[in-house]
């Protein structure tokens, strides 16, 4: 029987993830799992983010069990105290003679556009620079919906997956984002310097539910589906609308085009679980916050859709007594996962 899908053995560290939205974090323990380890979250007195391996090296309680002091957080069963750095600093029970190798894994973190990353390799390796650009952010003519953030039970590449196959939306999201030609038009994948796009143009066609109230023209228009993937698995889904015969691949940008951006956040808990966060950027009513809600709302039913169909995925690949097959419309995300399973045996090497 064949292997797994390429990719789904092991993970690049050397790289920024979402851990949470940056409201999530307070002054208080929050643990987390990303790729296997246990890691503590909470913020400094100044209000700085600060991550720790989330386990005493005395007996491995738990750091989130224990207490915060300041910028220091102590542990619940015999005191010893660990800065942001991860250093002990305090024992209490032998205050002359502390433990040389008492010190937990301090992880690097960063506040940005409203979420909270952190770097998961190497910490001489992280540049806050490398951190996604997301442009427009605080363009006043741009409006954003609310951050999302849910769990799926599902390995964290079945989700990039999805969010590279313009496809599934004429059958999983009948309701929001399906409309004419999102069935059967073909599409064009492209490889970028740091990952894959699959794109295409409907053009001529009614819009889909979702999109129907917010377009300043209508009946029919040309649409742009635009499924980007960035390492590590930063998804860009992009969704362009114009009016009827101002679209299409060999035209520049109409502008008169209505463009919705889907950013899309995947972090890996371990091998059958990840974290998925999401907001979404468009270039028109900018201040209209209902439209806001109900977009966020409209979303969040479809990636709800979307995780019913992954969490059936996952035990069916895990449990199957026969091969799978791969469609030509998984172009896009095979060539992810090479890239991804590339880049982890270059670091392991």
């Amino acid at each position: 029987m064949r292997p797994d899908l390429i990719g789904n053995e092991g993970f690049l560290r050397n790289s920024w993830y979402v851990a949470a939205r940056s409201e999530d974090i307070e002054r208080t323990l929050l643990p987390k799992t990303i790729m296997g380890e246990q890691i503590v979250f909470f913020r400094g007195e100044k209000g700085e983010p600060i991550a720790l391996e989330d386990a005493c090296p005395h007996r491995k309680l738990p750091l989130s069990r224990g207490s915060i002091e300041g910028n220091h957080v102590v542990c619940g069963y015999h005191g010893l105290t660990f800065d942001c750095t991860g250093e002990c600093v305090i024992a209490p029970t032998q205050l002359d003679n502390p433990p040389r190798r008492a010190a937990v894994h301090s992880y690097p973190v960063e506040d940005r556009w409203g979420f909270l990353w952190i770097w998961m390799g190497d910490p001489d390796q992280a540049n806050r620079d490398d951190i996604l650009h997301i442009p427009n952010f605080d363009n006043s003519d741009w409006g954003k919906t609310p951050k999302g953030a849910m769990q799926m039970a599902c390995h964290y590449l079945y989700i990039v997956d999805n969010l590279l196959d313009p496809s599934h939306v004429a059958w999983v999201h009948l309701t929001s984002f399906a409309g004419a030609g999102t069935d059967n038009r073909p599409l064009e994948v492209e490889e970028i310097e740091n990952g894959v796009i699959v794109s295409r143009w409907v053009l001529n066609e009614a819009p889909p539910p979702y999109y129907q109230d917010m377009l300043p023209f209508g009946p029919q228009c040309d649409r742009k589906q635009h499924y980007e993937c960035r390492l590590p698995s930063t998804a860009i889904n992009m969704s362009v609308y114009t009016p009827a015969g101002e679209g299409g691949a060999d035209k520049p940008m109409s502008p008169n085009a209505f463009v919705n951006i889907s950013y899309n956040f995947i972090t890996p808990i371990d091998n059958e679980s990840a974290m998925y966060f999401w907001f979404q950027h468009r270039n028109m009513h900018a201040r209209d916050e209902t439209l806001s809600q109900r977009m966020f709302e409209g979303a969040l039913m479809a990636f709800n859709e979307d995780k019913e169909v992954l969490e059936y995925v996952q035990p069916g690949m895990a449990n199957r007594t026969k091969d799978y097959i791969n469609l030509g419309l998984d172009a896009g995300a095979m060539r992810f996962r090479t890239r991804i399973a590339r880049e982890i045996k270059n670091e392991a090497g």
